[in-house]
């Protein structure tokens, strides 16, 4: 325990606790008055903190939105539908919504509820997987205009600053909950592509995704995104410079349009792997991806990245990776620009070209009684297949009980021929499934060949496709 003399000091001092905590308080609506006789009493203000709460709350509650979608997936072997239901926030006047890209993937028809009962459809602009965000625009009649909210001007957020976290959780009525940001920069291997996040301990249930991370002014800093299912309260948000780089994007062109060069990369601070390269400035290159930009430009392991076009760059810890690969992501496809390298202590400079990333997710066809699902390789979501392919056609899902789980076809199989046929293209299988199944109904062949490539062995599976397993 601390003596009279200095505890005084330390609760009265200039520095000491009690002028940080007037600080604090002040700010939320109580300010010190004079002390006497020992004591340091509080004046309460009648702008009071849940006054604070309340007005920032009202500001945008009648922007937040309740989307309930119907979405399809392959996964189980066929064409499946059912609903999912997020939130959103009304960023204008004319009912764009910003929302989670999970929230609305695949969705084929997307329903809004607003704060005041009104219920419109509405459709998908565009969506990003890689920052899981997306833009729906509701179907307003002609000259009606709704409630919306503003994405915050004021620049990242800070430890500490107060947030409520805004939504329809558990596709309930609209809720919110308090909380203060964590870390205004979390870094998420697994989910920081272009972009850290804001973490935050008001709870983001599920169904609160797509909804608005709002500050004491009543401003969105930011888009609830993902939360913790156990272990307490931590959830996670797109933080609003990100919202507002995105949605732009998706509304011009439905997606981000982000260019691909195909490099990995490496902070100069690598805590995890316990590596320390030499330098203060650049990132280090950890590899190419095949047949990437990257590579094509001569760009190796260990090399030192400094420059893009001239404009310095530095990831010292990993939390500065998303904004040097976002800056990579920015770049214009096909233009040619000069990278500046480190090499065994020479500085070079190389030629960059990069490429349109495309869609992440290929599309897919659903094959009834041939009872499984055809996907398009795509080097972004399957990149172990694509490396194998270049392309082509892989089995997405296998019905159970169906025709091609008795055969012994299973998912992630390459599909190289139907019937003797080579097939690299969904309209192709298509075809050859309509034209399937019209021989089937007047006595035609029952069999079903399929040449498909699994683990790096190609093998033949016959599939008996006389059952109707869908109608039994």
């Amino acid at each position: 325990m601390l003596p009279p003399a200095r505890l005084g000091k330390w609760l009265f001092g200039t520095t000491g606790l009690i002028p940080v905590m007037a600080m604090v308080l002040a700010g939320v609506g109580w300010t010190p008055t004079a002390a006497r006789a020992g004591t340091l009493p509080l004046e309460r203000h009648p702008d009071d903190f849940r006054q604070v709460i309340n007005r920032a709350k009202e500001n945008v509650f009648p922007a937040v939105v309740y989307l309930r979608c119907v979405v399809e997936n392959f996964e189980m072997g066929k064409r499946l539908r059912h609903s999912v239901s997020g939130s959103g926030v009304v960023l204008s006047a004319d009912g764009e919504v910003v929302t989670n890209w999970h929230v609305v993937d695949r969705a084929l028809e997307v329903r809004c509820l607003l704060n005041d009962g009104r219920a419109f459809d509405a459709e998908v602009v565009g969506s990003d997987k890689d920052t899981d965000l997306a833009l729906v625009k509701l179907k307003l009649p002609p000259g009606e205009t709704i409630p919306f909210a503003v994405l915050s001007e004021a620049g990242p957020v800070q430890e500490g600053d107060f947030v409520m976290a805004l939504g329809a959780p558990w596709g309930l009525n609209r809720s919110v909950s308090f909380g203060i940001v964590a870390c205004a920069k979390r870094y998420l291997p697994e989910g920081s592509e272009y972009s850290t996040w804001i973490q935050t301990d008001a709870s983001i249930s599920p169904g609160n995704s797509g909804g608005p991370l709002v500050d004491t002014w009543g401003r969105v800093v930011g888009i609830n995104t993902r939360g913790a299912m156990q272990g307490g309260d931590m959830g996670f948000a797109v933080p609003a410079e990100i919202v507002k780089l995105v949605i732009p994007r998706l509304r011009a062109t439905g997606s981000a349009d982000w260019a691909w060069t195909g490099l990995q990369l490496q902070p100069l601070r690598d805590f995890q792997r316990n590596i320390t390269f030499p330098g203060s400035t650049g990132v280090v290159v950890a590899g190419t991806d095949a047949d990437s930009p990257a590579r094509e430009a001569g760009l190796k392991p260990s090399d030192r990245l400094l420059a893009i076009a001239g404009e310095p760059i530095t990831a010292l810890m990993e939390e500065d990776l998303p904004e040097v690969r976002r800056r990579l992501a920015l770049l214009p496809v096909g233009t040619p620009l000069p990278l500046t390298i480190s090499r065994d202590g020479t500085e070079l400079t190389l030629s960059l070209s990069s490429r349109a990333k495309g869609r992440v997710l290929g599309e897919e066809l659903s094959c009834p009684q041939w009872d499984f699902t055809v996907k398009e390789v795509n080097q972004f979501e399957v990149p172990d297949l694509y490396f194998q392919t270049q392309g082509g056609l892989y089995v997405r899902g296998v019905r159970s009980p169906g025709n091609a789980a008795g055969s012994g076809l299973r998912p992630r199989d390459l599909l190289l021929r139907i019937n003797g046929l080579p097939v690299t293209r969904i309209e192709e299988v298509r075809k050859l499934h309509e034209d399937s199944l019209a021989k089937l109904r007047d006595g035609g062949n029952r069999r079903l060949v399929l040449s498909v490539l699994r683990n790096g062995q190609q093998m033949q599976v016959v599939v008996d496709i006389s059952r109707d397993y869908a109608n039994p």
